[in-house]
Formats: C-alpha cells, sequence, structure tokens
C-alpha cells in the first residue's frame, strides 16, 4: 500500500474514534436530552416585535409607485409602476432638534465608551449657518441663532443635517436601542435606518393607491380652507398655512397610516442613490437604488419653501449626500420581522 493509502485510512480511523467519542457525550445521541428528535435549539423561544418608541407601523402591501398627477417638470423620471413593500416601522414624525440633540449630548458624554468613540470624530452638530447661506440677501441671523439652541423650537424639525449624518444618527439609534436591550437580557431589534424612496412614497400614501397628496386627492386646502401643510402657497407667500419657516411637527393632520407631515415642512432623504433612470432598474419587491459613487441622494416630500408640486407623493428630487440645507430633515423606519397583516402588526 502507497503512503497516499496509509493516509487514507489512519484519517478515516481518527474520524471514527472521534465519533464514538462525541456520540458517548451525548452530541450525536440522545444524551442532550431532546429524545433523539430535531427539536432546535433551545433558549430562543419568546420574541416579540414591539412597536418602537414615537413609530407607527406601516402594513405591508402593494402599489403603483410613480405620478399620481400630470408630469408638470416634463422630468420623465417616475412612470408609475406596480411594486410589493414589506412591512416596516416609521417615525410617526421628523427628527426633531431636541431628539437630535439627545444624540448629540449622549456621543459627548460617552465619547471613551465603545458606543461613542465609533462616531465622536463625526461631525456631530446641525449646521445652524444653512438659514444664512442658503438664501440670498435674507435677514436669518435670529434663525442661525435660536433654531436648533433654543427651547422654543425643541419640537420643530432639525435641519442642517447632511445625508452622512442622518445614517450615523440612525446608527447610533440602534446601538443605544439595543445596548439597553442586551442587559435586559433580550434579543436585538432590527436596524434603524433611512426609508427607501419606494418606502418613503408607499407610507405617504397611507394606503392610498395612487395619490396625490398624503391626505388624498386633489387640493391643498381642506373644507373649512385651511391648508393641510406647511409649503409655499404663492410667489412671496410662505404664511398663509400659519408658519412662515418650518412648523412644529405634528401642527397638521396624520395620514392614514398616522404620519405627519410626510407632505412639507421640511423634505426627507431616503436611502437611494438619484438615478433619473432608476425606476426601471430595481427590483419589483422592496426595490432600493444603490450607488455608492453617486453623490446625489433622493429627497421627498416637499418643504417649507416649496410650492404644491413638491408635495405630491409622486415626485422626485434630490440633494448631494454632503450639503445641508434650511428645508431638509429626515426621519428613521425600521424593519418588521415576521408577517404583518393589517395596520397593526
Amino acid at each position: 500500500m502507497n503512503n497516499k493509502g496509509v493516509l487514507k485510512k489512519l484519517t478515516l480511523s481518527i474520524l471514527f474514534v472521534a465519533t464514538l467519542f462525541l456520540e458517548g457525550c451525548g452530541l450525536f445521541g440522545g444524551g442532550a436530552g431532546d429524545g433523539g428528535n430535531l427539536v432546535g435549539v433551545p433558549g430562543r423561544e419568546g420574541w416579540y416585535m414591539a412597536t418602537p418608541y414615537g413609530m407607527r407601523s406601516v402594513p405591508a402591501g402593494t402599489f403603483h409607485m410613480g405620478q399620481a398627477d400630470e408630469d408638470v417638470a416634463a422630468s420623465q423620471i417616475n412612470f408609475n409602476r406596480q411594486v410589493t413593500i414589506g412591512g416596516f416601522y416609521m417615525d410617526e414624525t421628523e427628527i426633531t432638534n431636541n431628539e437630535y440633540r439627545q444624540f448629540v449630548q449622549r456621543m459627548m458624554e460617552d465619547s471613551a465608551s465603545t458606543l461613542g468613540r465609533d462616531y465622536i470624530m463625526k461631525e456631530l452638530y446641525p449646521d445652524t449657518t444653512v438659514w444664512m447661506k442658503d438664501f440670498t440677501n435674507h435677514m436669518g441671523d435670529p434663525m442661525q441663532e435660536y433654531y436648533y439652541m433654543h427651547p422654543a423650537f425643541d419640537d420643530y424639525p432639525v435641519v442642517g443635517v447632511d445625508w452622512e449624518a442622518a445614517k450615523v444618527f440612525a446608527q447610533w439609534r440602534t446601538d443605544y436601542l439595543n445596548s439597553y436591550r442586551e442587559s435586559m437580557g433580550e434579543f436585538p431589534m432590527p436596524a434603524f435606518r433611512l426609508p427607501s424612496e419606494a418606502e418613503w412614497e408607499y407610507a405617504a400614501r397611507g394606503g392610498r393607491d395612487m395619490a396625490k397628496y398624503p391626505w388624498g386627492n386633489p387640493y391643498i386646502r381642506n373644507a373649512k380652507g385651511c391648508m393641510l401643510a406647511n409649503f409655499k402657497p404663492g410667489r412671496g407667500n410662505y404664511y398663509d398655512d400659519g408658519n412662515a419657516y418650518t412648523a412644529e411637527v405634528m401642527s397638521y393632520f396624520p395620514n392614514d397610516f398616522g404620519l405627519f407631515d410626510m407632505s412639507g415642512n421640511v423634505s426627507e432623504w431616503c436611502e437611494d442613490a438619484f438615478n433619473p433612470a432608476s425606476v426601471p432598474l430595481v427590483w419589483d419587491l422592496n426595490p432600493t437604488f444603490f450607488d455608492e459613487s453617486e453623490p446625489r441622494k433622493v429627497i421627498r416630500g416637499g418643504s417649507w419653501k416649496d410650492i404644491a408640486y413638491y408635495l405630491e407623493t409622486g415626485t422626485r428630487a434630490f440633494e448631494h449626500k454632503d450639503s445641508t440645507r434650511a428645508y431638509i430633515g429626515f426621519r428613521c423606519a425600521m424593519t418588521y420581522l415576521g408577517r404583518s397583516s393589517g395596520a397593526e402588526f
């Protein structure tokens, strides 16, 4: 017998002896208390995914993504397409100044901890200079001085946060929640993240397929003549909706998913890279367009300084990911783990 044959017989003998040893320890037999049955690994029962604080459930469903009215800008970048969205949670409001301040303060306090080290070198504070630099010959000094720091604006949407900072916030929020859950012996929750463009549009429509606005069609005032969102109703007119700049969150009625300000107040960052031809490129189940080389990122919803066209659920827009603006904020989403059915999971 050659050396190769001897080596093969020796290997088989070792494996046989190892198998006998493991069986004697109960690893291959019924000594593990399971009667020799396939019962799964113990201690993993009891998962319940509670709705995260400040979020609303968005049930899975199918809708027609794209234009809900004529393409006024003749952009031809958002043709209608039927897609399916899995269940997820979304913040009921845009992230506020005071919520963002919690993030900043915790990061400063935890700068020496494992949690803080990952973020402390990044730009944390919102860019308050946007109130001056975004608008030519505009008296933005009071907003620059007070909007983020003064308690009068605590419940207003944070602005001056770029796409990268919004993603860092979502990562910190994930770690902050799950570090607590770990200390309580609980399984971690899925990550907070920016919503995909498709998720955002689906959530904005609140279950109303082809709805032009989150409240339906086709008007921007209710029966009493009150504005239904914070935007720019006409040339030089910013105040007919009751707010010259941003509005306190929850100032207007929510949509049928319980989400506030999905149109107006501030535009919102989405996960997707912007590509005018991305609609036919992405899959029709949870479509998301990823392109790390593309600096433009999708924003949705329109803002306090935009006309009604940008408030439409089907209007696409973008901004460069490193840009900070006085009219762009964000909210977070979280994937639901399990099969969703109904308005509440």
